[in-house]
């Protein structure tokens, strides 16, 4: 299984607006800040969710450059498309 929280995978995301994904983005790097306090006073019982969260917050980074470059776009606010 890849690494990372399920609710971040990439399809995910992509249903997500810029704004949503910078939210989640913030909420990841105070994660990953607690984590490595929590790791560097040796209070850290699952070492394994700080790269997790990394992975995550990479994921993140990545949907919005690729959007930034035009090689996805972003969905219309409010409105989640169906295909079929």
């Amino acid at each position: 299984m890849a690494v990372g929280t399920a609710d971040y995978s990439i399809k995910n995301l992509n249903e997500k607006t810029n704004a949503d994904i910078e939210g989640l983005l913030k909420k990841s790097k105070e994660e990953l800040f607690n984590l490595r306090f929590q790791n560097a006073t040796g209070q850290l019982d699952n070492s394994a969710r700080l790269k997790a969260v990394r992975h995550d917050v990479a994921r993140m980074y990545t949907v919005l450059r690729e959007r930034e470059l035009g090689i996805s776009q972003e969905p219309e606010s409010g409105k989640k498309t169906e295909e079929k």
